[in-house]
Parts: structure tokens; C-alpha cells; sequence
């Protein structure tokens, strides 16, 4: 029986560094003013809903499993509308902005970094999960969850810009 793959601590800093740096960036961008851009809210009202499907295709054979991501799907969706309704919509000189409601998208943030640390520590105390295949990680019904509650919280975020960016366009200037 061959023995697990070791994770060297240097590879795990290393991911933790690249982790940290995205959910910086990402967080800065969700707490201030942001410009419309037409091309990214279409972008993830397209591939977000089209990753979703491939991943209930991949479920098909476990009903449970597919529920359980259902459910995050809906859990996003929902509060995806509860943040347009408090986001604040800006039409200026300089174009279409939007300041998003903070807390939703910093607390979803957290609740996939916090399943990521979980995931890294158990690969460090854990090695033998390197060995598993690597769609074990999906398995986990809190992954679902979790990754069904973004998915559907940034596609229906979307859909909700791109309304609002049409239905200013529609409206006749002063």
C-alpha cells in the first residue's frame, strides 16, 4: 500500500498567502463604491448559473447531494435580493456605480475562506486525503451548501445590475 503525500508546510503558507490575498481583494471590492462594468455582470450571470448545472448534473446520482446544493442555490439567491435592495445605485456624469451592502458579501466571503482553512488544516493533519480523488472535496454536503449560496448570491447580484443598468438606460434624462 503506497504511503500518503506529505504537503510540505512550505506549500501550505504558500496557499494560505494566495488565499489571503484573493479574499483581500476581494473584500476591499465588496465595502466600497464600484463601477458598473457590463462585461463582468454578464460574465457571471452566464458562467455562475452554467457552473451550477454542471455541478446538479454531477449530483444527478445523489439525490442528497443535489438537494443539499439546491438549497444553497436558493439561500443565495435570496439574499443576493436582499442586497439589492440595500444596495445604493448611482447614475453620474462618469457613469453607473453601485455601493453593495458590506455585510453580505463579506460574510459570505468569510464562510468560504473559513471552509478553506478547515480544508487546508485537514490536509496537513490529514495526509491521506491527498490521496482521495479529487472530487471528494465536493462531496461534503457543507461544501455544497456553501459553494450553492455563492454561486446563486453573485449570479442573481448580477441579473439584479444589469436590470438596473437597463432600466436607467431606459430612463429619458432631465
Amino acid at each position: 500500500m503506497p504511503t500518503p503525500a506529505h504537503l510540505p508546510p512550505l506549500a501550505i503558507v504558500g496557499i494560505g498567502l494566495l488565499i489571503a490575498w484573493r479574499i483581500y481583494s476581494r473584500v476591499r471590492r465588496l465595502v466600497g463604491r464600484q463601477h458598473f462594468r457590463p462585461v463582468r455582470a454578464w460574465m457571471s450571470l452566464i458562467l455562475l448559473p452554467l457552473l451550477a448545472a454542471v455541478l446538479l448534473l454531477g449530483l444527478a446520482v445523489h439525490p442528497l447531494r443535489a438537494a443539499v446544493l439546491v438549497a444553497g442555490l436558493g439561500a443565495g439567491a435570496l439574499l443576493a435580493q436582499l442586497g439589492l435592495q440595500r444596495t445604493r445605485f448611482e447614475v453620474t456624469p462618469q457613469g453607473l456605480f453601485y455601493t453593495p451592502h458590506a455585510h453580505i458579501g463579506i460574510a459570505l466571503s468569510l464562510l468560504l475562506t473559513a471552509r478553506v482553512v478547515y480544508r487546508l488544516a485537514q490536509l496537513y493533519w490529514l495526509p491521506e486525503l491527498l490521496t482521495e480523488p479529487p472530487d471528494h472535496f465536493i462531496r461534503s454536503p457543507l461544501t455544497l451548501l456553501i459553494l450553492g449560496t455563492l454561486l446563486a448570491y453573485y449570479a442573481r447580484y448580477a441579473w439584479g445590475l444589469i436590470r438596473w443598468s437597463r432600466s436607467v438606460a431606459q430612463t429619458p434624462s432631465p
